[in-house]
């Protein structure tokens, strides 16, 4: 649905200057025609939404996002001010951009941060990017962080989750429009799944397994 409206746009937008152009014998409108029609086939690309089977692991962490492993050590979660394990994942224009729910879990916070637009392959965008996180907490009471990071073009985080729900791992939960990254907090003691450079495929690659 968040991508409908490019589709139409751009697709409509080609439609119309190709009409303007065989009607007018137009070069220019044959060009912005053919341009339209190549922005609404990438949108089209962008806004895919390919099916993905999650681990039955009741305690698996799975990706939310496809991606690219680029960070991967200890951080402190600055919402919570807890010292928890970050795993950074960097989504390019090309990956599907449709982020999915880590773990199954209450969602007990929903917060949003304004901020600045950094590269967000900037370690510093963590803390200074405009981002929106879920902390999600397990029936034994384990508490997760995945955090959605704004970056240099990608402006528009769409989150959809309300405070209170029930969510289900590798369910879809919202998108960043047009390239960003997804930051995961998992608890201390957590076993850790992936290494620096890996690609994710988000909804199936399992980050970690909670203790």
């Amino acid at each position: 649905m968040e991508g409908l409206p490019f589709i139409l746009g751009f697709g409509g937008g080609s439609f119309l200057f190709y009409l303007i152009a065989s009607s007018a014998g137009s070069t220019p409108s044959y060009v912005l025609a053919a341009l339209l029609l190549l922005l609404a086939v990438f949108s089209v690309f962008f806004f895919r939404n390919p099916h993905r089977t999650s681990s039955a692991d009741e305690g698996a962490v799975i990706a939310p996002a496809d991606g690219l492993v680029i960070f991967l050590g200890e951080a402190k979660e600055e919402h919570t001010g807890d010292m928890m394990m970050k795993v950074s994942i960097f989504m390019s224009v090309f990956n599907v951009h449709i982020n999915r729910v880590p773990l199954t879990g209450k969602l007990v916070d929903n917060f949003y941060v304004k901020g600045k637009f950094l590269d967000v392959r900037d370690q510093r965008a963590t803390f200074e990017n405009e981002r929106n996180g879920l902390v999600i907490e397990t029936a034994k009471g384990l508490k997760l962080v995945v955090v959605q990071v704004a970056g240099l073009i990608a402006r528009r985080i769409v989150c959809y989750p309300r405070v209170g729900e029930m969510l289900l791992r590798g369910d879809r939960y919202g998108l960043i429009r047009f390239g960003s990254r997804l930051d995961v907090f998992l608890p201390l003691n957590a076993e850790v799944k992936v290494v620096m450079g890996e690609k994710t495929v988000g909804g199936e690659t399992v980050l970690g397994i909670l203790p």
